[in-house]
C-alpha cells in the first residue's frame, strides 16, 4: 500500500517539471544600420513546365499542375496569388529549353511533350500554343502577378558530335521575337525575360560557354529594347538560371559588361534528391543548412567584382531537387529549410528568392491536386507581408537551433523579427536588445520604451506532428473561408515587457513597433 502512495505522489510531482527546458536568450538588432537591401517582391515562385508523366522514385507527383495543363480558373489558384497583392511568378524549368512558341512563321505544328528516351530529361520537345498564352496572361492580370518568363536559349544551336551536352552557335531570337511581338500586342505586362534554365556551369541537361551566352543574353537584351523602347516600362533581362560556377559566372558578367543583366539569377537545391531517407533530419540540422551560406558569399563576391549593377537572384529553389521529398517538402517541417534560406538570402543582398513551385511536385505551396495552401505558403505570405526590404543585423549567443532573422518592417514603423526554433525539446524566452553601435556597453532594451502592445505570429503544426500538412497560427488552424479565399492571419497581442516566447519546433514572427531604428527611417 504504502508503494502505491509513493507512486501516486511521484507521478503528481513528475506532472509539475515542465516538458520542455525552457532558456532564456538576448537577441541583438543593430538599428543603426543596415547590412543589405531586398526588393519589395523578394517572395516569389514558380510555374513549371513539366507534364502529368513526369516521374521520379516511382511517383508521379506533378498531376496537372504543368504550365500547359494546369487549372487556371482554379478559384483557390487565383486567390493565393491575390493574397500576395503582387506575388512574383516566373514561368520556366527544365523543359523551357524545349519548348518553340506557336506564334509567327517558324511553327508549324504544336506537339505536346512526350517520354522519349533520348530526349532531354526524357521528353520530347513541345509547344506553347497562343490560346493557352492567353490564358495564363488572363490569370496573371486577374490576380496582379508580377510575371518573369524564361525563355528558350537552345534556339539555333546545334551540339557537335563529339560531346553530349555542350551546345554550340548563335541563339535564334526569331521565335522570342515573335512571341514577345504578340505580347506586346496584347498588352500583356511582363516583369522580366529570362534566358534558358541551367545551361551554366557544367549544366545539367545540356550547357553552354559563359562568353556565348553572355553574347546572346546581349542580344535578348538588344530585343527588348526594340520591343519595350519605353524604359519605364521595359521588362528587366535575367541570367544564366543555374548553378553557380565562379569561372563561368565570371567570364559571363566580363562578357555582357554593365547595362545588359538586370538580375543574376541561381538555383539551389542545397537538400539533395527528394528520395534521401535523412532530408528530414537535414532540415531541422543547422549546421548542414549553414553549408550553403558560402555559396550565396561567393555570388556576392563574384557581383562586386564583375557586375556590381545587379544583383543576385534565387531564381529557383525547391530544396530537394526531383520533385521534393513526398513526406516532407509538402510539411510543416519544410518551413525551417524554407524561412531560413529566405531570411539567409536575405542577408547576403539576394533581390528575389523564387520558391519551385508554387503548384506542383511534392514542393508546391499549394497541393497539386487540392490547390489547398500549403505551412510553405503562409510562411510566405507572412514573410511578404511582414518582412521589409532593409534587412538589419542579428545576433545571438544561444543555440545554433534557434535562427533569428531581423527587418524593418514592411508597412509599418519599427522592426520584425523571424524566429526558428529547429529544437524539438528548448523552448527560448527571447528578449530583444536594440544596439545602435554606438555605445556597445550600454545597449537598450528595444522594449524599455515600447508603449504599443507586440504583434506576433506563432506557427505550429497541428497536433505537434511536425509532418502535417496543417498549420496553425497562434494555436488557430489556418483553413479556407466557405468563399474559398485566403484566411485572416491576425496576430495575437501581446505586452512588449514580456520576453517572446518561441516554442519548441515553432515558427514566429515577431513586430515590435516602437523599436527605434535609425536605418529604417
Amino acid at each position: 500500500m504504502e508503494l502505491k502512495v509513493v507512486a501516486v505522489l511521484l507521478c503528481v510531482l513528475l506532472s509539475w517539471i515542465p516538458l520542455f527546458l525552457s532558456e532564456e536568450v538576448r537577441v541583438r538588432v543593430e538599428g543603426v544600420t543596415s547590412i543589405a537591401k531586398t526588393d519589395d517582391n523578394f517572395v516569389c515562385a514558380t510555374l513549371d513546365w513539366w507534364p502529368s508523366n513526369k516521374c521520379d522514385y516511382n511517383q508521379c507527383p506533378w498531376g496537372n499542375a504543368g504550365i500547359l495543363n494546369l487549372d487556371l480558373k482554379n478559384k483557390i489558384l487565383s486567390n493565393a496569388i491575390k493574397a500576395f497583392s503582387p506575388l512574383r511568378i516566373r514561368v520556366g524549368g527544365s523543359l523551357q529549353d524545349q519548348v518553340v512558341y506557336k506564334v509567327g512563321n517558324l511553327v508549324k505544328k504544336c506537339h505536346h511533350f512526350k517520354l522519349r528516351k533520348d530526349g532531354m530529361f526524357g521528353f520530347s520537345p513541345g509547344c506553347l500554343p497562343m490560346n493557352r498564352w492567353d490564358d495564363l496572361n488572363n490569370l496573371f492580370n486577374e490576380t496582379g502577378a508580377m510575371v518573369t518568363f524564361s525563355v528558350n536559349a537552345l534556339l539555333g544551336r546545334k551540339k557537335p558530335k563529339d560531346n553530349e551536352t555542350l551546345w554550340i552557335g548563335d541563339w535564334a531570337p526569331q521565335n522570342t521575337r515573335d512571341l514577345m511581338a504578340y505580347t506586346v500586342s496584347k498588352g500583356y505586362k511582363i516583369d522580366s525575360y529570362e534566358m534558358g534554365n541551367e545551361l551554366c556551369g557544367g549544366g545539367v541537361s545540356a550547357r553552354v560557354e559563359a562568353r556565348q551566352y553572355g553574347k546572346d543574353v546581349i542580344a535578348l537584351k538588344e530585343l527588348v529594347k526594340e520591343l519595350y523602347p519605353d524604359p519605364s516600362t521595359q521588362p528587366k533581362v535575367l541570367g544564366p538560371a543555374g548553378f553557380y560556377d565562379e569561372k563561368w559566372f565570371n567570364e559571363f558578367l566580363q562578357t555582357t559588361g554593365p547595362g545588359v543583366v538586370d538580375g543574376l539569377t541561381h538555383h539551389i537545391y542545397n537538400l539533395g534528391a527528394g528520395v534521401d531517407a535523412n532530408l528530414i533530419n537535414k532540415v531541422q540540422d543547422p549546421y548542414f543548412l549553414d553549408q550553403i551560406a558560402q555559396t550565396f558569399k561567393d555570388i556576392s563576391t563574384t557581383i562586386k567584382s564583375f557586375g556590381p549593377w545587379t544583383g543576385a537572384w534565387v531564381g529557383e529553389s525547391g530544396g530537394a531537387y526531383n520533385s521534393g521529398g513526398k513526406d516532407v517538402s509538402h510539411t510543416f517541417v519544410n518551413g525551417f529549410w524554407y524561412l531560413d534560406q529566405l531570411g539567409m538570402t536575405s542577408t547576403f543582398n539576394h533581390k528575389v528568392f523564387c520558391r519551385q513551385a508554387l503548384i506542383g511536385g511534392n514542393y508546391g505551396l499549394l497541393n497539386t491536386t487540392t490547390f489547398i495552401p500549403n505551412p510553405d505558403y503562409y510562411g510566405a505570405l507572412l514573410w511578404h507581408r511582414l518582412m521589409g526590404t532593409t534587412v538589419l543585423q542579428t545576433t545571438q549567443n544561444s543555440s545554433p537551433y534557434l535562427r533569428v532573422y531581423s527587418h524593418c518592417s514592411k508597412t509599418k514603423p519599427g522592426v520584425t523579427l523571424l524566429m526558428i526554433n529547429m529544437s524539438n525539446s528548448t523552448a527560448f524566452d527571447v528578449s530583444v536588445v536594440n544596439d545602435l553601435n554606438l555605445y556597445p556597453e550600454e545597449h537598450k532594451s528595444a522594449d524599455e520604451s515600447q508603449q504599443e502592445p507586440r504583434e506576433e505570429y506563432h506557427l505550429t503544426p497541428k497536433d505537434g506532428n511536425i509532418q502535417s500538412d496543417v498549420l496553425l497560427l497562434n494555436g488557430i488552424p489556418l483553413v479556407l473561408t466557405e468563399s474559398k479565399d485566403i484566411p485572416a492571419m491576425n496576430p495575437k497581442l501581446v505586452d512588449a515587457a514580456k520576453p517572446i516566447n518561441v516554442a519548441p519546433d515553432s515558427i514566429v514572427f515577431a513586430t515590435i513597433r516602437g523599436f527605434n531604428a535609425p536605418a529604417c527611417a
